[in-house]
């Protein structure tokens, strides 16, 4: 519309002549023609230039006030200079009365109420709108007096600039609140993407800040989309010089997302072993059983398979117990039978897991195979568990009698090996 008004001048000036009085048009030269062109020209360069504008709910204020006190002048007058104080009195009142009384009242009601939201939301809001307040105040009081042009266009512009940054910031405030509890709920529920959340809420703030910069060069007329293109070129580049560091990064995504781990539990990825002590956003820490630190990149975890050794719903034991040969078959059924009892009469095996069988005939012993579950996968438990089961088993075998296998051979000697050893010749061993 600017463009379109100063290309209207520029034709009016133009025709003005024409339109003159017959001796008004002699006496016009050729160097007033010239000066009348130029005027021209600079208007159009002038309104070709885009000028930040203060926000319209701003100017629409301002209006209402000045038409509400009956102000038509053009200069500062004493009534402008008392609306400008009135104003700037009235949103300092009206700051204080949103902190103490709107948000005191807000911080009582979200106390009654079961979630900590609330708690952190209230007061984070409370800076960011008492200074949209203030900015109300000083600026509305500014555009009431009657200033330069230079001055107006620094106002747009400091206006533009500190209304975006209070908006970001409260939107800032409040994202940072729901994250912080969106945390406390993950460590008292014992998430897993509770370690994650640290470089989560940097992340995000990161890419909120930034989408907050760049919203704000746009509306004081900056090329934005330029600026991206450059910027996507350059990215390219950085991205081809740093693969492995980007690589790191979407693993730890990966972890994040998925969970396999978190901190103090016991893993094993590939093969390392140890207890999580950190997960970064290039690498993940074991610290192993002789206390050496391994430091795995996040992109090798992602890649690898991981076997969390802290996650046991429960614990399966399979063992094979060999008896000498001399055991008679009688002696078996029964000792097998004493082992399959004594593991049903234990209140920490899930008695539907327990089995006990004469499985082989070995080499040098007759195996009986018994497998039982722990219920509780805790490993201290779990071991104290195997112990008492284990002499439990060896008192069973001791009380009928019978022993325990060991790898033996026998070597049974010929004749002519009979003889020698007869004759003083050494004998063959075993």
């Amino acid at each position: 519309m600017k463009r379109v008004s100063a290309f209207l001048l520029f034709i009016l000036t133009g025709l003005a002549p024409a339109f003159a009085q017959p001796d008004s048009a002699a006496s016009t030269t050729d160097a007033e023609h010239a000066a009348l062109n130029n005027a021209a020209a600079g208007a159009l360069a002038t309104h070709a230039a885009p000028v930040p504008q203060t926000p319209d709910f701003l100017e629409h204020l301002v209006d209402m006030i000045l038409e509400l006190f009956k102000v038509q002048s053009s200069g500062n007058t004493w009534q402008r200079y008392a609306i400008a104080a009135f104003l700037l009195v009235s949103f300092y009142l009206l700051r204080r009365i949103v902190t103490t009384v709107i948000f005191g009242f807000l911080k009582k009601l979200a106390a009654r109420t079961t979630t900590t939201l609330d708690d952190k939301l209230f007061p984070a809001l409370e800076a960011p709108v008492a200074t949209f307040i203030a900015l109300f105040g000083v600026f509305a009081s500014l555009k009431v007096l009657k200033l330069t042009e230079a001055t107006d266009r620094l106002i747009s512009y400091s206006a533009t600039v500190a209304f975006s940054l209070a908006f970001f910031w409260l939107l800032l405030r409040a994202f940072n609140a729901v994250l912080d509890h969106a945390h406390e709920i993950a460590l008292e529920k014992k998430l897993g993407v509770a370690a994650f959340m640290p470089w989560i809420r940097k992340a995000l703030v990161t890419i909120f800040v930034v989408i907050g910069a760049l919203m704000t060069a746009q509306s004081l007329g900056a090329d934005v989309k330029a600026f991206l293109a450059g910027l996507g070129i350059g990215g390219l580049a950085f991205a081809l010089a740093a693969q492995d560091t980007i690589a790191n990064l979407f693993g730890s995504v990966v972890v994040a997302i998925d969970q396999p781990f978190k901190l103090g539990e016991t893993v094993k990825i590939g093969a390392h072993q140890g207890m999580v002590e950190d997960i970064g956003l290039r690498s993940t820490k074991l610290r192993a059983v002789d206390k050496s630190l391994i430091v795995i990149p996040n992109k090798t975890v992602a890649a690898e398979a991981v076997t969390n050794l802290a996650r046991f719903t429960n614990r399966r034991v399979e063992q094979v117990i060999g008896l000498t040969y001399d055991t008679s078959a009688d002696q078996m059924e029964a000792v097998v039978e004493d082992f399959r009892r004594l593991l049903l009469a234990e209140s920490e095996i899930d008695p539907a897991s327990v089995m006990a069988f004469f499985r082989d005939y070995s080499a040098s012993s007759l195996d009986i195979w018994i497998v039982y579950v722990a219920i509780d996968p805790d490993f201290q438990k779990h071991l104290r568990l195997r112990q008492r089961v284990n002499l439990a088993l060896m008192r069973a075998v001791q009380a009928r009698g019978l022993a325990f296998a060991f790898p033996t051979q026998t070597i049974e000697l010929g004749e002519s090996a009979a003889k020698r050893f007869a004759g003083g010749g050494s004998p063959a061993r075993s």
